[in-house]
């Protein structure tokens, strides 16, 4: 049965670290690790840790102004680990060539990001399965 979880935000002014107001890269990571959360909540009753990345794949830059979704799905469950996969996609994209207010809708999402890794929850906080 597979697990998954999707949300979508975004990008702030606040999120840009860059010249350009492009957003840094670890904040993808960021959204990674909140949908980890909640894949760990609903299969286990318990948000469990991050234990690590073992793939991340920037694929295109991501500005403030834009909105990403973020989606993620357990593909593996060992005792304690839960192996899980993430996407992170554009789906509108800021035009301040336009105006400092113009977007589009993208007609297909853009991947900005792809990654995999490994959370654990432990077996005494463990509440379902």
């Amino acid at each position: 049965m597979a697990e998954k979880a999707i949300i979508r935000l975004r990008m702030s002014n606040h999120d840009a670290h860059y010249g350009g107001n492009l957003v840094d890269g670890a904040r993808m990571l960021a959204l990674f690790g909140d949908v980890a959360t909640e894949l760990l909540i609903r299969h286990d009753g318990d948000e469990g840790l991050f234990v690590a990345y073992d793939n991340v794949e920037f694929k295109a830059p991501v500005f403030a102004g834009d909105f990403i979704e973020a989606e993620g799905e357990i593909v593996s469950v060992g005792n304690s680990s839960r192996k899980m996969v993430f996407e992170a996609r554009k789906v509108i994209t800021a035009r301040p060539d336009i105006s400092d207010s113009a977007c589009d809708v993208l007609d297909e999402p853009l991947v900005v990001c792809r990654a995999s890794g490994t959370c654990v929850v432990p077996k005494n906080k463990q509440r379902k399965g």
